[in-house]
C-alpha cells in the first residue's frame, strides 16, 4: 500500500509564504540603502585602519602584539579573511558583507516583531529599520566598520533570549562584544528577559557559558594579556574629556540631531504611546537605554556609535504604531522613506575632502618610496598606508595611540604624557630597528604636531630633512648621514 504524503500544516504554509514575500523586499531594500557605500574606496579612517591591520596580519603580524588597536578581534579577522579570498586592493567585498549584516539585522527584527505582534508588525519593523539605518553622516552610516557588524549580533541576542535559548543568547552577546566592546550592552535587555522568564538559575548558567566560551577562546587565540589590555584596561585616558567639553558637547548634539531627522517618522508615534509601551515593551526600552549608554561611553559621540540605537528604535516604533490608526503607519513609513532618500542623496553626492587629501598624500608617498620601504605617517589617517601600498614602520597606525588625540580631542590632554601606557618605548625601539625611509607629518597644525612631541621632533631634526609638501602635510626623507 502506497503511503500518502502528509500535507504541510497550515501554520507552516503561512510561515513559508510570509517569509517568501518579505525576504526579497528586505534584501532589495538593504541593497538600495547601501548603494552609496560602493561609490568611494574608503569612507572613514576606521576602514583604513582595519584594511592596513588586515594586510599586516596576512603578512604574519600578531594581533595585540605587532598589530594593535583598542578594539576586539572579530572585525580585523573578518577583513583579513575577506582579503585572503578576494585580495586586499578593494573594500567592495567587505561592503557586500555589510549589506548582508544589515539585511540579517532587519530579518531578525522582523521575526521578533512578528512573534510578538503579528505579521504586519514584522514587515513594519524590518522596513523601518533599514530606512533609518542610513540616517547619519554617510561616512558613519555607509562605512563597513565595527557598528554595522555589531547590529546583527545584538538583534540575534534578543531573538534568542525571546525564545528562551540562553546559551545561544550568551554567544550572540559575546559576538557583539568581540566586534566592539560596547556591543556587550545588549546583555542588559537579555538579562531582563531571563528574569522575566522565571528560570534564572539554569538560564543564567547557559547565558554565562555562552558568553564566556567565545570570549575566552578569542583571548587565548590572540594573547590573553594583550587582549585584556587593549580591549579593557588600556584606555583610561581615551575616555576622559577634560579640556574638550565644548568639543564633545557639539559633536553629541550634532549627531543626535542628525539621527533625529532620520527618525522623524518614528519619534511621534513612540512619544504618543509612551505610557502604553513603557510596560509592554520594557526589554526594548532597556535595549534603547543600554545602547544610549554605549553611545556615551568614552564621551566621543562619533556618528557611527549611534547606529546601535537604530534596532531598538525601530522595534519601539513598531510597538507604538500597532496601537495607532492605520494611517499613522503609512505616514511613518513614508516619512522614513523620504528621510532615507535625503541621506542616500547626501551619500552619493557629498564631497569627501579628507579622502581626496589621503589619496594625494598616498600618491606622493608611493612615488618617493619603494614597495619594500617602511614609512611613517604621523597623523590620524591610516588609510594612507593602504592607499599607497606601503608597510608602516610602527605598530601604532595613528598618532592617537601615542598622544591621546584619538577622538579628535582639542584640549590640553594631548602629548607624550597622555599616550597609551608603554607605547613610547616600543615606538623608539621600532624606529631604531627599522627606520622609515619617509616620514609624513600630516598633523597640519593639530595639537600632536611634531614640535609638541619631543621624541618625534628629535628624530626628525637628527635624521631627516624636508623634501616636499602635499596639502599642508610635510614629507621628510632620511639624510645621507641618518
Amino acid at each position: 500500500m502506497l503511503a500518502v504524503p502528509l500535507a504541510p500544516a497550515p501554520a507552516q504554509v503561512t510561515r513559508t509564504a510570509y517569509w517568501a514575500r518579505l525576504l526579497p523586499v528586505l534584501a532589495a531594500l538593504a541593497c538600495v540603502t547601501r548603494i552609496p557605500s560602493f561609490v568611494r574606496p574608503l569612507w572613514n579612517p576606521d576602514e583604513g585602519y582595519l584594511a592596513i591591520q588586515a594586510r599586516l596580519l596576512a603578512q604574519g603580524g600578531h594581533l595585540y602584539e605587532t598589530v594593535v588597536d583598542r578594539k576586539p578581534p572579530l572585525v580585523p579577522w573578518l577583513y583579513e579573511a575577506v582579503f585572503a579570498l578576494c585580495g586586499s586592493g578593494s573594500l567592495a567585498p567587505v561592503r557586500v558583507l555589510a549589506v548582508l549584516a544589515q539585511a540579517l539585522t532587519a530579518v531578525l527584527l522582523a521575526s521578533l516583531a512578528r512573534r510578538r505582534w503579528g505579521d504586519t508588525a514584522g514587515r513594519t519593523a524590518g522596513v523601518l529599520y533599514l530606512l533609518v539605518s542610513v540616517g547619519l553622516n554617510p561616512e558613519d552610516a555607509q562605512a563597513a566598520t565595527f557598528e554595522v557588524f555589531i547590529l546583527p549580533c545584538t538583534a540575534a541576542a534578543l531573538w534568542c533570549a525571546d525564545r528562551g535559548r540562553w546559551a545561544a543568547a550568551g554567544a550572540a552577546v559575546a559576538c557583539a562584544f568581540l566586534t566592539k566592546q560596547t556591543g556587550g550592552a545588549v546583555l542588559l535587555p537579555v538579562a531582563w528577559l531571563l528574569h522575566r522568564a522565571g528560570t534564572p538559575r539554569a538560564g543564567a548558567a547557559g547565558l554565562a557559558a555562552g558568553f564566556a566560551l567565545p570570549v575566552g577562546c578569542a583571548a587565548l587565540v590572540t594573547d590573553p594579556a594583550g587582549f585584556l589590555f587593549w580591549t579593557v584596561t588600556g584606555s583610561a585616558a581615551y575616555v576622559s574629556f577634560t579640556g574638550s567639553e565644548l568639543h564633545v558637547l557639539g559633536r553629541c548634539l550634532g549627531n543626535t540631531g542628525v539621527l533625529a531627522v532620520a527618525c522623524a517618522g518614528l519619534l511621534p508615534p513612540v512619544l504618543r504611546t509612551l505610557r502604553a509601551t513603557r510596560a509592554a515593551a520594557a526589554d526594548l526600552w532597556l535595549w534603547l537605554a543600554a545602547s544610549a549608554v554605549a553611545v556615551a561611553t568614552g564621551f566621543h559621540f562619533f556618528g557611527h556609535y549611534y547606529l546601535q540605537l537604530t534596532p531598538p528604535a525601530a522595534l519601539l516604533a513598531t510597538a507604538a504604531l500597532r496601537l495607532l490608526p492605520r494611517e499613522r503607519l503609512t505616514a511613518a513609513v513614508l516619512t522614513s522613506a523620504g528621510c532615507c532618500a535625503l541621506f542616500l542623496t547626501w551619500g552619493l553626492f557629498a564631497p569627501r575632502l579628507e579622502l581626496a587629501h589621503a589619496q594625494r598624500l598616498a600618491a606622493a608617498l608611493a612615488q618617493r618610496t619603494a614597495p619594500t620601504d617602511r614609512v611613517l605617517v604621523w597623523g590620524m589617517h591610516p588609510e594612507t598606508y593602504w592607499l599607497a601600498g606601503r608597510t608602516p614602520a610602527t605598530r601604532y597606525l595613528t598618532a592617537g595611540l601615542l598622544t591621546n588625540y584619538s577622538g579628535g580631542r582639542d584640549g590640553p590632554r594631548v602629548g607624550e604624557a597622555y599616550a597609551v601606557q608603554g607605547t613610547w618605548p616600543v615606538f623608539r625601539a621600532e624606529m631604531a630597528a627599522h627606520a622609515p625611509a619617509l616620514v609624513v607629518d600630516d598633523s597640519r597644525g593639530r595639537p600632536y604636531a611634531p614640535p609638541r612631541i619631543p621624541t618625534l621632533n628629535h628624530l626628525l631634526a637628527s635624521h631627516y630633512e624636508e623634501v616636499g609638501r602635499v596639502d599642508g602635510a610635510i614629507l621628510y626623507a632620511r639624510t645621507s648621514h641618518g
